[in-house]
Parts: structure tokens; sequence; C-alpha cells
């Protein structure tokens, strides 16, 4: 037997074995190979526990976190103020000697305490690395839409209907308060058809001591505050009251 008769019978070996095994592939039936079952449907927890955890506003920030820390300081935080527009978010934080101010996303509301996030009902703090949540206290809120009672300290009035400038000029008259020989606030009361007055909040004889967490010296500087906001964006107002000191809110409206 020669070399090339020795390679024909391999090739024929080989054919031989490659029939006999698409013979075998085409004749045995196929079925499943091991225990299986068809998978039934579920959930990833109890109905209730799903439920629990869903958000129909969706709210999702990174200052925000199911494990979120409500802080030990005594802050009170009395409104926020949030500009889609420019981003320059900020809030009305009171110390424990109770004076309220403005501050800005960054700013330092204590030493080591800086305001790190502001949402609808509450802000973030960063203390000292550790982030922690503030929250607007709504034991005594009344309804979007209604003005705070006389006398009833710390209620923060958010108007859903909103102002412009030209209703506050119309509506309003700030008479500049003299002490010491410098403007301290704005007198206000109400005339033309008022409601801008009413809107806002204002009680005749309210003093406006600071708009947009600025200062007031002057009816000029209320005027550059509002014509600064964008159409849609809350301004805050710090009111005197008597004795007491009230934040008011109100949203801007195109003119």
């Amino acid at each position: 037997m020669n070399l090339y008769s020795l390679g024909e019978l391999l090739l024929l070996a080989v054919l031989a074995i490659q029939c006999a095994r698409l013979f075998w592939a085409l004749v045995t039936p196929v079925g499943p190979l091991g225990d299986w079952r068809v998978a039934q449907p579920g959930m990833g927890g109890s109905p209730i526990a799903i439920l629990r955890g869903f958000d129909p506003f969706f709210r999702v920030s990174g200052a925000t976190s199911a494990s979120s820390t409500v802080t030990s300081l005594q802050l009170t935080l009395f409104g926020t103020r949030i500009d889609a527009a420019t981003g320059l978010n900020s809030a009305i934080i009171a110390g424990p000697d109770g004076i309220q101010n403005s501050v800005a996303v960054g700013q330092e509301i204590a030493p080591g305490v800086r305001l790190k996030a502001v949402a609808f009902d509450h802000v973030t703090i960063d203390r000292v690395g550790k982030a922690e949540e503030l929250y607007i206290d709504q034991s005594g809120a009344v309804p979007v839409g209604t003005t705070s009672a006389p006398g009833a300290p710390g209620i923060s009035t958010d108007i859903g209907s909103g102002v412009n400038a030209s209703q506050v000029k119309s509506d309003v008259s700030f008479i500049p308060r003299i002490d010491g020989g410098r403007t301290t606030g704005l007198v206000v009361r109400a005339q033309g058809s008022g409601a801008a007055f009413r809107t806002i909040g204002f009680k005749d004889g309210d003093v406006v001591t600071a708009a947009g967490g600025r200062a007031i010296t002057g009816a000029a500087d209320l005027d550059r505050v509002i014509s600064g906001l964008t159409p849609g964006s809350n301004l805050s107002i710090t009111v005197e009251r008597g004795a007491q000191t009230l934040p008011l809110s109100v949203t801007i409206r195109g003119q």
C-alpha cells in the first residue's frame, strides 16, 4: 500500500464520521438540557414597599438621597428662592439668634457650614464635608395663594398668580423711613386697585427692609431688584410688621 492509498482511506474515514454525525443530528429530537422551569413574573419586594419608595414628582437631586440626615443645628428655614433661568438659588435662613439672612448656594451660613443646594421645601447644607437637610417648618403654613394671618411670625407667603413690576408701582406706595438721616426701609401703603399690594401679602404700615437678600436704602433699590428678576422667579421680601419680622415671597410675572 502506497502513501496515496493511505491518504484516501483516512479521508474516507473522516467523511464517514461526519456523515454519521449529521445523521445523528437530524434524527435526534431537540429538547432542553438539564432542569428548566418557566420564569414566573414577580416584583423585587412587596407592593407596599414599592409604593412607599415611589415619588410621583420625580424629585431626583444629587443633593438629596434616601439616607439624608436632618441637621441638628439650631437653624430655621423661612423660605427658598429657585431661579431656573440663572441658577442663582438662595434661601432665607435664621440662626440661633433669630436674625434672618438671605444665603446663596455656596455661601457660608455659619463657621464650617455652607449652603449646598436648594429645593422647593428644604435645603441641603454642607457641615464639615457632611451633607445634612434643613426643612421649612410647615406646621403652621397656609395654602399657596393666601397670605398669613396678621401677626403670625415665620410664615412665608408664596403667591402663585404673581405680579409684575408695573403692578407693584401702580398698586403699592413706598414711603422712605428715615432713621438717623438715612433710609432704613420703605413703608408700604395700598394705592390704585391695591391688587398687587394684597397679592404680595402686604399690610398697611409694613416696612420693607430687604428684597432679594439685599438691604433696602431707597425706592431705587427695590426697583433695581425687581427689574433684574426673570419672569417665573420668586422674590423674597423681608418686612417689619410691628415688633415682628416676616418673610414674604412673590412670583414675578412677565410684563
